[in-house]
């Protein structure tokens, strides 16, 4: 593999999700050099798949304020975000949102034309005093509204797209971030692409869990790739489960079925959230959802015994599912042959989102250690960063909020950044490392199947760094992902063509998954407490005392270390979380 091709831009953004998309926007508002890349075509980014709303204090059914949006969102991360980052994200959605409609996303309107809203779980009034309608939406269909829109912008500004580009690496010279290298799909050409600035916007990783959301891609490429340059990775104990999986496949079904009035029911058919969460009830957040209901199922109240419990729509009738709930509805007949309207739909707790990611500042900066230094020329947004504004647990409609947000200030950064720098010049032959891996899986013998080994990591991560957890667990999950290293070292590659060689990638993929899931799990053993979705069986309580800070995960050569920096509190001091 020989063919090697060099592009240069002013900012290169990989990832062409919303962060992605809002950060190429704003950089090409302000300058004619940019290029997105992303691995699939634009519009198949996972931010599509989200459902309910954006969340956004807009108080066009009753009234609402961002400082009780605030309040939610630090009292849903269990305490653990960063509060001054937090106020930016609260303020700044109220425009984001407005900005969206004026670029031509197509909100539901209320009957007097406004941006209507909804419930989602965790977002009250008054400082919890009881549910409030703060979720912006289109239909069950926010996120594609958002990506096409982003998307369609992006194109009328002339944005530069590398579609199907696998980024491999980055290249850091002079101790800036100077570009990135990347695999052309199409032919397995190697691009290098020099660059002032490089945003990583490439999404979570939840393909280590066996029963996930996520699509096929969402391997955590962008969190590793920094990770492998020493860029420590922040909070990636913190998982959060969706707790209305489709059973067994963890399809998802929004928390807007449950913001419209849907109800979870257990196997006695009683609302088992009355005994749990008596003020918000179906609405508390996700990680007490998610672990409530694998109490019902450990009390052998799951539905026949089975570990899922029942979603119940019936009650809302044919028309409200039907037009509010459009895509849920085919969901379930085409997935389960069931009929929302007059069936009960059975759901379990799904990987859905990676609280944790590269630490960056409020305007993308990557932050090198844990004394906040930046990264030069390095930003990160969505769900790949940790800025962090989720802490231990993220709200509904929060993710969106996240990458819109974050996308934004970080496209506004990089465009300032680039027209104060000259571009570093690149290290001799930066594509060697990448080639030297690639050529290694091409030629090795066959020993080892990474589709066997990757099994096996998403059925350890399942089993013992799930919803609950103990150290029992964990250290076995912490031994097997020693011996799934060891194993990759065995792993070859059957097909040693160039063109569309899933094989090859889905090699690499595993790779990273594997120190993140290290990372992962690493993190959760020196926690030892319970917090948001890190729920320690052996540790059930939050530990303030010990706890209340940010954990830091180092790639020490085939090993992680463990470090600690403070969570940031300006407003609201940690409280018990009742709901």
């Amino acid at each position: 593999m020989t063919n090697t091709h060099i592009h240069q831009f002013d900012a290169v953004i990989v990832g062409a999700g919303g962060a992605g998309l809002y950060a190429a926007l704003e950089v090409a508002e302000h300058m004619e050099n940019a290029a997105v890349l992303s691995k699939i075509y634009p519009s198949r980014s996972h931010t599509g798949a989200a459902q309910g709303g954006v969340g956004a204090a807009l108080g066009n059914r009753e009234p609402d304020s961002p400082e009780w949006h605030m309040f939610d969102t630090v009292k849903g991360s269990d305490y653990l975000a960063d509060q001054n980052a937090v106020e930016i994200f609260c303020h700044e959605a109220i425009d984001t949102v407005i900005e969206l409609e004026h670029l031509g996303l197509p909100f539901n309107r209320t009957k007097d034309g406004k941006i209507d809203q909804r419930r989602f779980g965790g977002h009250t009034k008054e400082f919890g005093q009881g549910p409030v309608r703060r979720a912006c939406y289109a239909a069950d269909r926010t996120g594609h509204m958002i990506l096409q829109t982003l998307f369609q912008q992006c194109i009328k500004h002339q944005v530069k797209f590398y579609s199907e580009f696998h980024v491999l690496d980055i290249v850091i010279e002079q101790g800036r971030c100077v570009g990135l290298v990347a695999y052309e799909i199409a032919t397995g050409h190697l691009h290098i692409f020099h660059a002032k600035t490089v945003l990583l916007a490439t999404g979570g990783s939840g393909r280590l869990y066996k029963i996930t959301s996520n699509a096929h891609g969402l391997s955590g490429d962008g969190m590793a790739i920094p990770f492998h340059h020493g860029v420590p990775l922040q909070d990636m104990e913190f998982f959060q489960f969706h707790p209305t999986g489709i059973y067994q496949m963890g399809i998802l079904l929004s928390e807007a079925c449950r913001g419209e009035g849907g109800k979870l029911i257990n196997g006695k058919g009683e609302r088992f959230m009355e005994k749990y969460a008596p003020t918000l009830l179906d609405l508390a957040p996700r990680d007490l959802i998610s672990q409530y209901i694998y109490e019902e199922i450990h009390m052998g109240n799951g539905i026949n015994g089975k570990d899922y419990v029942h979603l119940d729509l019936r009650h809302l009738g044919k028309d409200r599912i039907e037009k509010k709930l459009p895509d849920i509805t085919d969901f379930v007949r085409t997935y389960l042959g069931l009929d929302p309207v007059k069936d009960l739909i059975p759901v379990q707790p799904t990987a859905h989102y990676s609280m944790g990611g590269i630490p960056t500042t409020i305007n993308g900066e990557v932050l090198k250690d844990g004394v906040n230094t930046v990264l030069p020329g390095l930003y990160a947004a969505g769900e790949a960063a940790c800025v962090s504004v989720h802490g231990a647990n993220r709200l509904g409609t929060n993710s969106l909020v996240d990458i819109l947000v974050f996308g934004r200030r970080s496209g506004i950064a990089m465009a300032e950044y680039a027209s104060k720098n000259d571009y570093t010049p690149l290290p001799p032959a930066p594509e060697a490392p990448v080639q030297s891996r690639i050529n290694a899986l091409m030629t090795r013998p066959l020993k080892e199947s990474a589709a066997r080994i990757r099994a096996d990591l998403q059925t350890q991560m399942m089993d013992n760094c799930g919803v609950h957890r103990e150290e029992k667990g964990l250290t076995q999950a912490k031994n097997k992902i020693t011996e799934y290293r060891q194993r990759f070292e065995a792993v070859g590659v059957r097909n040693k063509g160039e063109v569309y060689n899933s094989e090859l990638l889905e090699t690499m993929e595993l790779e990273n998954l594997i120190d993140l899931a290290d990372a992962t799990v690493q993190s959760a053993l020196a926690r030892r407490e319970s917090r948001g979705a890190h729920a320690r069986q052996d540790h059930p309580k939050r530990d303030d005392k010990n706890f209340l800070k940010h954990s830091l995960a180092h790639k020490n050569d085939q090993k992680t270390d463990i470090t600690y920096k403070p969570v940031i509190i300006t407003k609201f001091e940690p409280k018990e979380r009742k709901y």
